[in-house]
């Protein structure tokens, strides 16, 4: 704990979406000593992409910072299922799936956080025995009105869709971590702030000093439009290659660049922002970087450099094979518009359904948005529809 307390605040700042409260914040890192730094995942799913990295980022910021950051594996929890931002009950996993989940899930973390200094706990440790007279205990601190504030909760009840009485208890099982582990601080996505919450009232009423609730943003996906998930299909996962990391990082659109450099990378804000100003940077350059920075979050330097160097080459004159020659003019055009003049789709219509179906990329970066306005190059190199008819754009 070298760094002074107002550095740290400053430091661990930068990305949140909301900190419950700053001034027990600041307080918590005036004392000096170490802080218990809270996550708890359920293993519902066996791998981790950038999305999930968002906040395991920040607990290896705290652990960087001297603090002691405490894993809690879901494995009992998971056993019932998160109910948040849920239109319906999750489906339950049987203990084997769970704990299959949580074995990769454990391997995956140690690509971000150096596991030798976290406290890996699992929550079926103390959830497991408590007999039913203890649970009706902890349940009595709690309401129903309290829960049926959840806009979702709020949502499924107007809607007349069941609530399962295991949701609700879903909320005292993962509170009652923070009173066990003592949580100081408690890190989740915005989605999990009334959960996050709960652990805060419960301790509380527990005779404990509440735990700050840190939220960090939900990370948008490749699509740039919906959050990052596998049933998107707009994810990147922290698993992948180097090459095929990096190239789905430049298949992003430039909206997400900011968020991304801010919530993936560890550059200064004002290196991102000069990265992410076009009359400072030209997007292509800003993009690689972006991409190399990811890349280097999982893997050497040098791995990265590799990564961007072999993506080149597949997207270089000499290494696309049947490239036709297409005549733009002026520069500027909307992606349609230079879709639309390869002569592959008949319409408009059609040529925006091809660019949101993901059949479109310029220099190998993929673009989904049909309003997307650019500033084409001579040299570039435009792929379009399944069978990959390329294009090496000339403006006249």
């Amino acid at each position: 704990m070298s760094r002074p307390a107002a550095e740290q605040y400053a430091a661990l700042k930068r990305g949140t979406v909301n900190v419950t409260t700053d001034e027990e914040f600041r307080r918590k890192l005036d004392a000096g000593r170490p802080l218990r730094v809270k996550l708890g995942v359920d293993p519902n799913r066996p791998d981790l992409h950038l999305g999930h990295s968002v906040v395991l980022r920040k607990l290896r910021q705290f652990q960087e910072l001297g603090h002691q950051a405490v894993l809690i594996i879901g494995d009992f929890t998971g056993m019932v299922g998160d109910p948040s931002g849920r239109s319906k009950a999750r489906t339950q996993l049987s203990p084997q799936e769970v704990e299959a989940n949580a074995k990769t899930y454990i391997d995956q973390v140690g690509r971000i956080l150096d596991v030798s200094k976290v406290e890996i706990v699992r929550n079926s440790q103390w959830l497991k025995p408590l007999t039913f007279y203890e649970l009706v205990q902890l349940a009595a601190k709690m309401t129903v009105a309290r829960f049926l504030e959840r806009d979702d909760f709020q949502k499924r009840h107007r809607a007349g869709v069941p609530i399962g009485l295991h949701e609700f208890l879903y909320l005292v099982m993962q509170a009652y971590d923070s009173v066990v582990v003592k949580a100081d601080v408690e890190l989740g996505g915005t989605d999990q702030t009334f959960n996050l919450l709960v652990g805060r009232d419960l301790m509380r009423d527990m005779g404990l000093e509440p735990q700050v609730c840190m939220t960090m943003p939900i990370l948008v996906g490749t699509d740039g439009r919906e959050k990052m998930s596998k049933s998107y299909d707009n994810h990147v996962g922290i698993a992948l290659d180097a090459f095929e990391m990096y190239s789905k990082a430049m298949s992003a659109p430039d909206a997400v660049m900011k968020d991304w450099y801010t919530l993936l990378t560890p550059l200064p804000m004002d290196e991102v922002e000069r990265l992410c100003d076009g009359a400072k940077t030209h997007p292509m350059a800003a993009k690689d970087r972006l991409a190399r920075e990811i890349v280097k979050g999982y893997y050497p330097a040098d791995t990265a450099d590799q990564a961007a160097r072999k993506w080149k080459e597949k997207f270089s004159e000499k290494k696309v094979t049947d490239v036709e020659d297409l005549a733009v003019g002026p520069a500027k055009q909307s992606i349609v518009a230079l879709v639309r003049l390869t002569g592959i789709p008949k319409s408009n219509s059609e040529a925006r359904r091809l660019v949101e179906q993901g059949g479109v990329e310029l220099d190998g970066a993929r673009i989904t948005d049909p309003k997307t306005e650019l500033d084409v190059k001579t040299g570039a190199i435009l792929k379009v529809g399944k069978k990959n008819r390329f294009f090496r754009i000339s403006v006249t």
